[in-house]
């Protein structure tokens, strides 16, 4: 099971430099160049896109299913869901307010929504991890024999690696 469990770190780890970069353009919103403000909005939401939610649409249909398994019940992981649902949210909200900058400038209320949505993607996504993590992944490690590890990590790598998708709220 321990490979499944390496995945996910290891995932999470690589993840994590661009989730630190939502908390960086965040901070400095109204410090940067209007132009080098928007080349960050749109690396930030290309890696969502890219990367992050095929992340995401991967734990769905692999990892979070052997969790409800375990548990017996499709609710224990519901609010991990609903954490997705609210990136995939959030995501779209960064690409409005993306469009909606590029077409009329960037004035003091553009500037705090913008904080609010990178802050609130920063924040979300790093206690999301922490639970997936610290609650989740121990589970996997007591309630998968060899082969349904072995079936979940091989799944998972390709959904998650494979052709980009979006979440379905």
């Amino acid at each position: 099971m321990a490979d499944v469990a390496h995945y996910i770190i290891d995932e999470h780890r690589n993840l994590l430099p661009h989730i630190e970069e939502l908390r960086i353009v965040a901070d400095s919103v109204g410090d940067f160049s209007p132009s080098l403000l928007l080349r960050g909005i749109d690396k930030l939401h290309d890696f969502l896109m890219s990367q992050l939610i095929p992340h995401a649409q991967a734990e769905e249909e692999t990892f979070y299913p052997a969790v409800a398994k375990i548990l017996g019940t499709p609710q224990a992981i519901a609010t991990m869901s609903r954490d997705h649902a609210e990136v995939s949210d959030l995501t779209g909200q960064l690409r409005a307010l993306r469009s909606q900058i590029s077409h009329s400038g960037f004035d003091e209320d553009k500037a705090k929504e913008l904080r609010r949505i990178l802050y609130g993607l920063h924040t979300l996504l790093k206690a999301h991890f922490a639970k997936e993590e610290e609650v989740y992944l121990p589970m996997l490690d007591t309630g998968l024999d060899e082969i349904e590890a072995h079936d979940l990590f091989h799944k998972m790598a390709e959904i998650s690696h494979g052709e980009t998708s979006h979440l379905h709220h």
